[in-house]
């Protein structure tokens, strides 16, 4: 089956669709023709791409919280799903230093809440769970990490992600295999792209200043990251999802999503490069180095090994980081000049949407 028309008319339960994230998840499942429902906190900010893209209007958005197990599977019983995409979470170093209470709360026991939940739910065929990049054991290395290399995690947000993929294998091995349902995890960071605007991210603190005319505070202008749009992990969760549903046991197992070499940039070089796409070539924004507390620790290089998703998946990045760059900047343009043009916003992020599937399908013109 085509891995476009396989979407068309799957039932899909999607977990954080009011975040950065699942909201662009939520808008691409529906260009695909899902049938989704959504369950998420409200949104964490305001603005937000749930709101000025309309997101609540391609899903069933049902509002929740993880940490309620009871109407966590209650809202997935009723819409009867045959595939569950799990990216809510909290996620942020920063936020997980201040409260690592909540974020062990909601990263580790609300993944094994929806574990739970598709126990109970028998249309359910494959499961991903969505983690990040900093579920390994970071020690600096030059090379990418592989899927198979040690879970740990220097910071609670870190911990509980690794946590969670280990939650993941047991109910796997357990109950999941077994019972013949596909169940994966898939582990991305360093997204950008239009309607970011998460707290302590790079790109949202800099549209911040840039529309605000202030100077914005870079704890680590020398710290290289592989920066991604937004679209490339989530066409690769797509495939990974479709493979799930049509080969099960194969495919079960830790998936890396990350961008070739030539996307890793210094902070400092992508902080330029976006003052000069706002600017139109005219860098005036002031940076001050910020410096960070001795007790948080916030890694220098991280790297995925994505060969694995390349060779098995057939999925590769399709962006440069100049053109993931431009897209964003288009996107923030647009909302910033008409924080109200629901429509226009909604047009743009499914201009880009189209752009990247024409791309990704070999599609030209």
């Amino acid at each position: 089956m085509n891995k476009n028309s396989f979407w068309r008319d799957r039932r899909v339960f999607l977990t954080g669709h009011t975040g950065f994230k699942g909201g662009w998840l939520a808008l691409l499942l529906h260009r695909l023709g899902a049938q989704v429902t959504g369950y998420a906190l409200t949104p964490e900010t305001n603005p937000s791409l749930f709101s000025s893209a309309r997101v609540d209007q391609v899903l069933d958005s049902r509002l929740g919280d993880l940490r309620d197990d009871i109407g966590l599977t209650r809202a997935m019983q009723d819409c009867h799903p045959e595939v569950v995409i799990h990216m809510a979470a909290q996620a942020l170093v920063r936020r997980g230093y201040a409260a690592p209470r909540e974020t062990y709360a909601t990263n580790v026991m609300g993944t094994v809440n929806l574990l739970e939940a598709v126990r109970l739910c028998p249309t359910v065929r494959a499961v991903l769970v969505v983690t990040s990049d900093k579920c390994y054991d970071n020690q600096e290395r030059a090379r990418g990490y592989h899927e198979n290399d040690t879970l740990g995690g220097h910071d609670p947000y870190s911990s509980s992600k690794a946590c969670a993929e280990l939650a993941v294998q047991s109910w796997r091995k357990s109950f999941f295999a077994p019972a013949g349902i596909a169940v994966a995890t898939a582990r991305a960071g360093n997204v950008i792209g239009g309607g970011d605007w998460a707290e302590d991210r790079l790109l949202p603190d800099l549209v911040r200043a840039m529309v605000a005319g202030k100077p914005v505070t870079i704890r680590h202008p020398d710290a290289i990251r592989p920066w991604q749009h937004v679209l490339e992990p989530l066409a690769g969760y797509l495939t990974l999802a479709h493979r799930l549903c049509t080969e099960e046991g194969r495919y079960a197992t830790a998936w890396n999503f990350g961008p070739d070499d030539d996307s890793a940039w210094p902070v400092a070089k992508v902080v330029d490069r976006v003052f000069q796409l706002w600017r139109q070539g005219s860098s005036t924004l002031a940076v001050q180095n910020g410096t960070q507390s001795n007790a948080q620790h916030e890694t220098h290089w991280l790297k995925l090994d994505a060969s694995k998703a390349r060779q098995e998946l057939g999925w590769k990045p399709r962006l440069s980081l100049e053109t993931a760059l431009s897209w964003s900047v288009d996107w923030y343009r647009a909302y910033y000049d008409d924080p109200r043009g629901f429509a226009r916003i909604r047009a743009l992020t499914g201009q880009q949407i189209e752009h990247y599937l024409a791309l990704r399908d070999g599609v030209h013109g």
